[in-house]
């Protein structure tokens, strides 16, 4: 599929400290130590409605990590998929009367261009599930070889993955069992069809059911499971051993587990990337975001409310990646003040020294993106500049460069 616009992003003198994440398996933040190509997969979308707040944060933390990784001068193979094939897809397009493809292009062309107006590196591999379908059979061909999965009797034999496949199966969620059925059951998973062999085994190949799109395999037509999509489609692209699989915390199990346990089963390792990093959830109106609870807050109705993109961009930085938080217009609000704050400042003729300011903001975001220490440090050099001037001629720039460079903010 054809990813978005990669905007420019300036270069800044110096380097700062080596990027650390929290990484969920180990529950602790730790150095992230790329080669000279840093790999990352991150989950894409399901397409059938819009970009909402919840997926901008998601792709704005991963956004930051690709940033802090050019300036620490790597080279950076970023893989995202588009799920263009799943329940969700097919209900939404039978619920609006449209084609199932229709749907999803129209979904993944919006996305898009929300992805360009707030200024998202885009993935150098944006990948659909139904373009991955060949990797995906072989995928599962390698699993049914091994034992690793089975096939189900009856009217419709779907392929199913044995969850204890992998002898650290739950080691990247770190949940209990029933926590894992739980979640499972909420989260997508079948843990009462008839014929597994464990409530938790997931389904790797759905058998061809009518009205269904399908594929033919030597297993039987049918179509991808969720997990095995984006294991196969991260394994053809960057191999195993990535640096970072990420996503929403949501994405934690059964997705994140699952995908990782079937890469590590067919390749004989005991872990598919070296961090696992999560995004929090953000809500509304005291609610997290649902299309249940109808109360999304779309990205493409803000910019169409005359909203700037930047000031989006801000208000969601204003709180860790990791915490599950709140929009509302107060949060709106102190975003554009912000940012015309920030403009005013770096639009002086001179200003105090940036060099102080710029270590600071590196420092922070390198400490497992530290937003709002960085936003801070920011706004103390925008209000020494407004209330005492300077004598830097050269630090107004500078400062808007790092701005743009390491928060994807153009002022």
């Amino acid at each position: 599929m054809q990813s978005w616009a990669f905007p420019p992003v300036p270069v800044l003198p110096g380097r700062g400290p080596e990027l650390r994440l929290y990484d969920t398996s180990d529950r602790q933040v730790r150095p992230v130590a790329p080669g000279s190509t840093a790999t990352m997969y991150v989950c894409g979308i399901t397409p059938y409605d819009s970009t909402h707040l919840g997926h901008a944060a998601t792709y704005l933390t991963f956004d930051l990590v690709y940033r802090q990784w050019l300036d620490l001068g790597h080279a950076v193979h970023y893989v995202q998929n588009v799920t263009d094939v799943d329940d969700p897809l097919f209900e939404r397009a039978d619920r609006d009367g449209v084609d199932w493809r229709e749907l999803g292009d129209r979904e993944v062309t919006r996305f898009r261009g929300d992805m360009a107006a707030l200024r998202v590196l885009p993935p150098r591999d944006y990948v659909a599930a139904t373009q991955a379908i060949p990797e995906v059979i072989e995928l599962v061909e390698k699993m049914l070889a091994s034992g690793a999965a089975y096939v189900v009797d009856g009217e419709y034999p779907d392929v199913y993955y044995r969850a204890d496949a992998t002898q650290q199966f739950g080691y990247e969620s770190g949940y209990d069992r029933d926590t894992m059925l739980r979640l499972f059951e909420q989260r997508g998973g079948d843990p009462h069809r008839p014929g597994k062999t464990d409530e938790l085994d997931a389904l790797l190949w759905r058998a061809a059911r009518p009205g269904e799109p399908s594929w033919p395999s030597p297993f039987g037509t049918g179509r991808p499971g969720w997990h095995v999509e984006c294991a196969a489609i991260a394994l053809s692209r960057l191999g195993s051993g990535l640096d970072i699989q990420g996503g929403g915390s949501d994405l934690i199990f059964p997705h994140h587990e699952f995908t990782a346990a079937h890469a590590e089963c067919v390749r004989g390792e005991r872990r598919f990337a070296r961090h696992y990093v999560h995004a929090g959830m953000i809500g509304w109106d005291g609610h997290k975001m649902s299309k249940s609870r109808g109360n999304l807050v779309l990205v493409s109705t803000l910019r169409a409310q005359g909203v700037e993109p930047a000031a989006i961009r801000l208000g969601l930085l204003a709180g860790h990646y990791r915490a599950d938080r709140f929009w509302s217009s107060d949060v709106l609000d102190e975003a554009n003040a912000r940012l015309r704050r920030w403009r005013t400042a770096t639009g002086l003729p001179a200003g105090p020294d940036a060099a102080d300011v710029i270590a600071r903001v590196r420092q922070y975001l390198a400490d497992d993106l530290n937003t709002p220490k960085a936003l801070a440090a920011l706004d103390g050099w925008a209000t020494d500049a407004l209330e005492y001037g300077g004598h830097d001629s050269e630090a107004p720039k500078l400062v808007a460069t790092a701005v743009d460079a390491l928060l994807g903010v153009e002022l």
